[in-house]
């Protein structure tokens, strides 16, 4: 929790892929470190938050949520290397496959995905619910 005010500000800026809710405040965010807190990684720049991945696993699916680079540490693999090792810790807890969701106005997060291996799933249609 001692980077969440550094992550938030990542998040903040990380352009269309991220987008900020209830789930993201600070008691919230700790509920998450208390369930998996090997799936949350930060990358670290001198000492400065430059990204984020929160990954999860319900025991059956992994799911990646909020990933983030900071603008100008993007395309030097920081991102690739943050997925690639939630996905090694996601493996290793038993998971065989991990989904997300991308939002539409972000081309360059779907192309990275693509890159890595992901494919659309068209027959889902993703629904939600605020509780």
């Amino acid at each position: 929790m001692a980077d969440y005010p550094a992550v938030y500000a990542l998040w903040e800026h990380a352009g269309p892929g991220v987008a900020l809710r209830p789930s993201d405040q600070p008691e919230e965010v700790e509920k998450k470190l208390t369930r998996d807190p090997d799936l949350f990684l930060v990358a670290e720049e001198a000492g400065q938050v430059v990204g984020v991945i929160m990954g999860a696993w319900d025991g059956r699916r992994g799911w990646l949520h909020h990933f983030a680079v900071a603008e100008e540490y993007r395309n030097q693999g920081i991102g690739t290397a943050l997925l690639l090792e939630v996905e090694a810790r996601l493996k290793a807890k038993g998971c065989l496959k991990v989904n997300l969701l991308i939002r539409r106005n972000n081309p360059d997060a779907k192309r990275l995905y693509e890159r890595l291996g992901y494919q659309e799933m068209s027959t889902i249609i993703p629904m939600g619910k605020d509780l």
